[in-house]
């Protein structure tokens, strides 16, 4: 089980790709699957208003603009994929806890049903929508939760359209959260319950994960009213009225802007009384000897070394 989205799956890929509104990211692993290391990796800012990421029609505003950081990504990593995982932002997507008394057996059934409780609640016609979900907990008496994402066919589209303008396959699509939680459950998920907290300048997202199954999320764009320290408040108080949390074993903590992150840490820790870790990709999937990054661009790599580090635990399994 494992929070992820796939709309798209191919086999493993060569790099792995983040298109945000603010800066285009590229990253390759190497190493063994037991002791992932990061080749290579690039940054590309983009212009504001490049690329808006929402559930609107349209996300990729400035195509040329957004191509042309890829490209030079690419170019600074020394890196020439032909597949690649892709990484959106998660305000281009719903992401939605669904639960069923009972699940049908047959795969089509289930896709029915998925399909009919979205519909209910779903911001476009469904005939727009691209869909994907996959099993959270479940419970003993047959029933359980589906973790689903939906997002408009046109807009993963755009995305995906953007490295195809390269040659580049995107053979899986993810969002950027979720990828940030694959650090974890595909090298070794914390026990019992855990806190991720990921900032970026236009969205705050929290997930809360039990075991390796996700059994919270919630993503407030940016303007949309509650500071970061209102929704890590509510969120605790729900996980603790709602979820029967017995407290959690690790909260973590990543995204963009060190200095904020910083106060965001010691404020949490205040309100929490927990500490508060960083998530720090270099403690799972260190860079290489030959290469080195800043400590906060090490963390803003989580999404792209997140989802390759799922398509190498998925090619294990397989």
């Amino acid at each position: 089980m494992s929070p992820a989205v796939s709309w798209f799956a191919s086999s493993s890929p060569d790099a792995a790709i983040e298109i945000a509104a603010e800066t285009v990211a590229v990253a390759a692993i190497g190493g063994r699957a037991s002791d992932p290391n990061v080749q290579s990796y690039a940054f590309e800012g983009l212009p504001a208003g490049a690329v808006v990421p929402s559930l609107s029609p349209h996300n990729v505003i400035d195509r040329a603009a957004v191509v042309s950081a890829l490209r030079a990504s690419l170019d600074r990593a020394n890196l020439r994929p032909r597949r690649v995982a892709l990484v959106i932002p998660d305000t281009a997507a719903r992401v939605s806890l669904v639960r069923f008394d009972r699940i049908p057996e047959r795969r089509e059934d289930l896709d029915q049903l998925v399909r009919w409780q979205l519909r209910k609640a779903a911001p476009f016609p469904m005939e727009e929508a691209a869909i994907s979900y996959s099993p959270g907990l479940h419970a003993a008496d047959g029933g359980g939760e589906f973790v689903v994402v939906m997002a408009r066919q046109s807009i993963v589209r755009e995305y995906e359209s953007v490295c195809e303008e390269l040659g580049l396959h995107a053979g899986l699509v993810d969002l950027s959260t979720l990828s940030v939680l694959h650090l974890f459950v595909s090298s070794s998920p914390p026990e019992g319950d855990w806190l991720v907290v990921h900032v970026r300048p236009d969205y705050l997202s929290v997930a809360i994960m039990r075991g390796d199954s996700l059994i919270f999320f919630r993503n407030r764009p940016e303007g949309d009213g509650d500071s970061l320290m209102e929704v890590v408040h509510q969120t605790a108080m729900y996980y603790q009225d709602r979820l029967a949390g017995k407290g959690f074993a690790r909260v973590l903590l990543g995204g963009t802007g060190a200095t904020a992150l910083e106060v965001a840490r010691h404020n949490m820790e205040h309100r929490l009384g927990l500490a508060v870790e960083k998530i720090d990709t270099a403690r799972i999937a260190p860079l290489t000897d030959r290469i080195s990054a800043p400590a906060d661009l090490v963390g803003r790599l989580a999404p792209v070394i997140g989802i390759l580090l799922r398509t190498r635990r998925e090619a294990v399994a397989a």
